[in-house]
């Protein structure tokens, strides 16, 4: 069991309280380490991999297999970012939030789900509830107080899963063409003889442009039981702030998805900002200020309402 601070649990729940009823606007952040933080992005690939490869941990469960992370500790609130579909945590937007998370003196966590990356277990057997199940592990046994999930692609799904299951953990969301519901949409949106087709097969081979393959095999099981943890088109119980970055140019997942997440949360502090020339992965440098700045963002207002509830 893990050690508890109640002082900082019982001021985050009066902060929470005070996010929900009063609608803070934006600001421009200020950009005392953004110039930090541009600096690492021309650091020369050996030494991103090696940053990768650095401090590359376990979290150990009895009933489950291990999942692989990278933590930096630091000041509340922390933040965690989950990656997309068939990714894993040593992507560039999960580098430069370490980073900048870093030069901030803030805590950070990166993660593999399983059956991805250098977690245990078998790709083939996985589910969106396992993963989903994996995002949990790591917010109850990595994190304390409260943390901003960065959530892209597939993980733009599980975090409001996460929302969800621990409102009381989650303080804000960020998502990067975060596709809710998305491969089931996909999947439906088929005709019903290829629908038929892929059940009799027993597996759906998913166009896509990231990989040599040029598909992403999914079994017709993944399918029917991601289809449990479809969010949209009924109200989705979140009420912290949530930023929803997305590129009008995403072949993958269409904006439209974003403005959904949007008009289905009961959160009245959601903010879409749309990208006219992003694409799907959001990975060109001023996606990814864009990125990085939206969570300083976030940080600062955080900090701001922690300060003033304890004072």
């Amino acid at each position: 069991t893990r050690d508890r601070q109640p002082s900082a649990c019982q001021s985050w729940r009066r902060m929470r309280d005070v996010l929900a009823a009063t609608s803070l606007s934006f600001h421009r952040p200020g950009v005392v380490n953004h110039s930090q933080w541009e600096l690492r992005l021309a650091e020369p690939a050996d030494a991103a991999a090696c940053r990768q490869k650095s401090s590359v941990s376990f979290l150990s469960r009895p009933d489950r297999p291990n999942l692989a992370y990278n933590k930096i500790k630091g000041k509340n609130p922390g933040v965690v970012f989950l990656p997309g579909l068939n990714s894993d945590m040593n992507g560039q937007k999960a580098l430069a939030l370490q980073d900048f998370c870093k030069s901030l003196g803030h805590a950070f966590v990166r993660f593999d789900y399983t059956g991805c990356g250098s977690s245990d277990g078998n790709l083939q057997e996985c589910t969106v509830g396992k993963w989903r199940k994996d995002v949990l592990s790591v917010l109850d046994e990595l994190t304390d107080g409260p943390q901003i999930l960065v959530g892209s692609s597939l993980g733009g799904w599980l975090m409001l899963h996460a929302a969800i299951a621990r409102p009381e953990k989650v303080a804000a969301l960020v998502g990067v063409a975060a596709a809710a519901d998305y491969l089931v949409t996909t999947f439906k949106q088929l005709a019903l003889e290829v629908q038929k087709e892929i059940e009799e097969k027993g597996e759906w081979k998913l166009p896509t442009k990231h990989n040599e393959e040029g598909f992403y095999c999914l079994s017709y099981e993944f399918i029917k039981e991601a289809e449990n943890h479809c969010l949209l088109s009924n109200p989705i119980p979140i009420t912290c702030p949530i930023k929803l970055i997305h590129g009008m140019k995403d072949e993958d997942v269409p904006w439209q998805v974003s403005m959904q997440i949007a008009d289905d949360v009961v959160s009245t502090d959601v903010d879409v900002i749309l990208r006219k020339v992003g694409q799907h992965r959001m990975n060109e440098k001023d996606d990814m200020k864009l990125l990085v700045y939206t969570v300083d963002d976030l940080i600062d207002k955080l900090t701001t309402l922690i300060s003033s509830v304890i004072n």
